[in-house]
């Protein structure tokens, strides 16, 4: 592994509990500790926390910080007040997708935006080229540091450490305050795995402190570590994009099913053309699919109709641990997108069979 790897503040805590370290978007990042399967199926049955320190924070701040918002955005930013999130991605001026984001609402005036570890100076600089407005663009992405705490035992564990009422807290909504004495802690009821949770943002100085007495409070339910591998898996099972396989510069958020946050009620960068091609229909589309043979789908095998014709190729797959059964994710032509249509994945050259299912593919509350 490269000398020149960024370490995320807890990288010797992830040494020293036997975490799997490797190189991911250029930060050393513990991918397991021990297996992928038993921590996956520990999340989804009751509780993990996965270090995701290497992730963006950029806050908008100023008079005008709604107005660049809103532009650089697909979503509705009007819909949000303060204390709620959203999920969005910043569209190129050419069709694609620059990222796919979280955006925290302070006011009107402070924003905060949480994007991809692979991509922060890329975002940094398509925000701030973009930036006519008002207000001031900063990069905090080194001041912060991320748990996510997750799993169906997630808020008994953190409501230990806290007054807020984890369980009357919507989805999508923020809290900031103190958290196991630790204080300004940001407590987010979101996550990259349907299993429920919570995501904490502190200051990178206060994480070894935050990561002790979450650890010390979830003893008793037998909370573990886990890394990025089951990260993955977990987010496939609920058909959660990933940037870099299922979206990208390329893709158009209509062609991978993100119409729910491609709003055009203010005009934002390519409004008007992704506005013509929702009016117009799109030729193809990101769905899901399960195998009905056995097999494992990967990142840019092809996919093929009953015709034995090429209609799409595969972005992301892998082997469910709550289903036993192998599940992915493809662009497919539009005509054969369908729930039930029988398509074909070429595996090792051989054409295995596989069935359209649109996402999740496992209940957000096993």
């Amino acid at each position: 592994m490269s000398n020149n790897l960024k370490t995320i503040p807890l990288n010797d805590i992830h040494q020293s509990l036997g975490g799997k370290m490797v190189d991911f978007a250029g930060f050393s990042m513990p991918v397991r500790y021990s297996s992928g399967i038993t921590e996956h199926l520990e999340v989804r049955k009751n509780v993990g926390v996965f270090d995701v320190s290497h992730m963006g924070e950029f806050f908008v701040e100023g008079p005008e910080a709604y107005q660049l918002v809103q532009y650089v955005t697909s979503n509705d930013v009007s819909k949000l007040s303060p204390g709620k999130v959203q999920y969005s991605c910043l569209p190129n001026d050419k069709g694609g997708i620059v990222d796919d984001l979280l955006v925290y609402c302070f006011s009107n005036e402070r924003y905060l935006l949480v994007v991809n570890a692979s991509n922060i100076d890329k975002d940094f600089n398509w925000i701030r080229d973009h930036n006519r407005f008002n207000c001031t663009l900063t990069d905090h992405s080194d001041n912060f540091a991320l748990l996510a705490v997750q799993g169906p035992n997630a808020a008994k564990v953190l409501q230990k450490l806290t007054d807020f009422q984890l369980d009357e807290m919507e989805y999508y909504s923020f809290q900031e305050g103190n958290l196991g004495g630790i204080d300004n802690v940001i407590t987010s009821a979101t996550g990259y795995t349907g299993a429920g949770g919570f995501e904490l943002y502190v200051d990178s100085n206060k994480a070894r402190r935050l990561w002790e007495v979450v650890f010390e409070a979830g003893e008793e339910f037998g909370i573990i570590p886990v890394g990025l591998g089951a990260r993955d898996t977990l987010r496939l099972e609920m058909g959660y994009c990933l940037y870099g396989n299922d979206i990208d510069d390329s893709t158009s958020p209509l062609e991978a099913g993100l119409g729910w946050i491609t709003k055009f009620n203010e005009p934002f960068i390519n409004s008007e053309n992704l506005l013509k091609q929702k009016e117009e229909g799109v030729e193809k589309r990101l769905q899901g699919f399960v195998m009905v043979e056995r097999g494992i789908p990967r990142k840019g095998y092809k996919i093929y109709n009953s015709e034995k014709e090429e209609i799409g190729e595969v972005t992301s797959g892998s082997q469910s641990p709550i289903l036993n059964n192998a599940v992915g994710l493809g662009y497919m032509k539009k005509q054969f997108s369908k729930a039930g249509e029988k398509i074909y994945i070429e595996i090792r050259e051989k054409l295995i069979l596989a069935e359209v299912k649109r996402p999740p593919f496992v209940s957000a509350t096993l």
